[in-house]
Parts: structure tokens; sequence; C-alpha cells
């Protein structure tokens, strides 16, 4: 399916989680216990659960490697007392949002903590480090995780967090990542590249406006319930040859969005929205081509 493009106007393409990569890897990944065969606080069967948005471990898509500095979003649900063993990273600017239960991360620089809800974590992997994520609750853990190009290699490896608030998100934009170059503005995490974290959830009905300006692109993620979005001044497709009848987007849970300046997007709140939202220079390099 082509884009809706026009000089005047960005594009928005719809990425239904209909064609994400889903995979549920053995047990024995990462060092875990056998499947539990009867719980009752497990939500699935299987003690991992990820959708991925780009290509990763088994989903390997040459048509859908990244998205500009987004090399990887994975949706991940681990299930209790289940985890990801000690593992090595490097060159990668990595952020994780929490969405519901408890994270345990350990690293090789010394960082122990458990973040929450809400939370938004950051790891610069540089020229090495090595780290471990568990869900240590009884209860089901789940997580946005985001890897970016770093604007060069061989960086220190460092860390840090920032607790949830919903207060900050509740009807409005968070801003809550940005690049640790840009001294206009101040968030809870800062990263070493030419990016943007937002997240925002809505009350039914409740609007917001989501601006993107030329030469920018943003990937935004539902991650619960439903959004409607719209334009204030030009029609918005949903990523065929032709305009949407009612020119509205409709995004449900797991669905995604490529967004492409310039545009200023009206973003419509259902029961339970909770969007989250990448936003980067567009260098050219973003963009499904097999949709």
């Amino acid at each position: 399916m082509a884009t809706v493009a026009a000089a005047k106007y960005g594009t928005v393409k719809k990425v239904s989680q209909s064609i994400l990569g889903v995979s549920e890897p053995p047990p024995s990944h990462f060092g875990n216990d056998a499947n539990e065969l009867d719980s009752s606080t497990w939500t699935n069967a299987n003690w991992l659960k990820s959708r991925f948005h780009f290509s990763f471990a088994e989903y390997n898509n040459p048509k859908n490697s990244n998205f500009g500095v987004l090399r990887v979003m994975n949706d991940d649900l681990v299930q209790p007392k289940r985890g990801f063993g000690t593992h090595g990273h490097r060159d990668a600017e990595i952020c994780t949002y929490v969405i519901e239960g408890d994270l345990t991360h350990e690293d090789s620089m010394g960082t122990a903590e458990t973040i929450s809800n809400g939370a938004i974590q950051f790891m610069t992997a540089g020229s090495g480090v090595r780290h471990s994520e568990f869900n240590n609750s009884p209860s089901p853990l789940r997580f946005i995780q985001m890897w970016l190009t770093p604007r060069q290699r061989g960086l220190p490896p460092n860390y840090g967090s920032s607790a949830g608030d919903v207060e900050k998100r509740q009807n409005k934009w968070h801003h809550m990542v940005s690049d640790v170059q840009n001294e206009a503005v101040t968030t809870d995490v800062n990263i070493n590249t030419d990016a943007n974290m937002y997240a925002t959830e809505l009350d039914n009905e409740t609007e917001v406006v989501l601006e993107i300006d030329t030469g920018r692109q943003a990937y935004m993620l539902c991650i619960d319930g439903t959004t409607l979005i719209s334009s204030e001044d030009h029609p918005v497709s949903n990523g065929v040859t032709e305009v949407c009848e009612d020119d509205t987007v409709t995004l449900q849970r797991h669905d995604a969005v490529e967004l492409f300046g310039p545009l200023r997007l009206i973003v419509q709140g259902q029961p339970s929205t909770h969007l989250l939202v990448v936003e980067m220079a567009n260098d050219g390099r973003g963009g499904r081509r097999d949709i």
C-alpha cells in the first residue's frame, strides 16, 4: 500500500498490530525455569510474549529494519519470577518505559534497582555493558524497550532512571526523554542522539495536539485503549492511496503510526488511552517498505 504524500503536508501511515513480529521463545532462553502449568497469576502461557515493531531476533524483515534512529521497539510481557539473564550490549542508547509491574535491573556498572509503572529508564551501552532484567514480583510485567542509534560509537557506559508520575502525563504530553545536546528543554532522561520521547494518558474524548515539524518524523505507539487521530488543516490518510472517508485514523492497543512532518494532529482519547511517541530527525531512513 502506498502512502498518501503531498509537498505541503506531511504523511501518516498506520502500522497495524497484525503485521508486527510476535515471539514466545523457550523458557531456557536467558536461563528461565520451565513455564508454570497452573498459575492463576500468569496472563500468558509462555514466560515471555514480545511484539517486535522492527526486525529483531527471529523476526527478520529487511523492509522494516528501523525508523530513523529508532532501531528497536519491543513490547514485552514477562510473567512472574522470569526475566532476561545477564547479557551484553554496546553502541546503543536503550530506553525502557514500564507500563505495569516491577522491573528489576542490574548491570556491570554496579547499578541495582527496581522501577515500576510509568518509570523511564535509560542505558548508554557505548563501549560495552552487561545487564539483566527480571520480574521478581508475583504479578506480570509489561514494558516497552527501545534501542536508538547514538551519534557516536564507543561512548562511556551510563545508566539512569526516573520514577513515573501519572499527573505529568494525564491529559497532556509528558516530555520524558531528550537529546543531551538540547539545552532548551529539561527532561527526566537525556540520551546521546537527536530524539525525544513523550507519553500521555487521556480521558475519554479529551484531545491533545501533536505537532511534527518539517524535517522531523515520529513513531506513535498505542500502548492501551483506543485513540482517534485527525488533522486541523488537511485530510489524514490511513496509509492507503485514498483518504479515509472520515479523515480519521483509529489506533487500538499495539497499533502504531508513522508520522512525517509537517503535521498538526488532533489526538483524541477514548477509555484507557495510553500513548507513547518517539520523535526524531527525518534522516531519510525511516518507514516500513512493506505496507
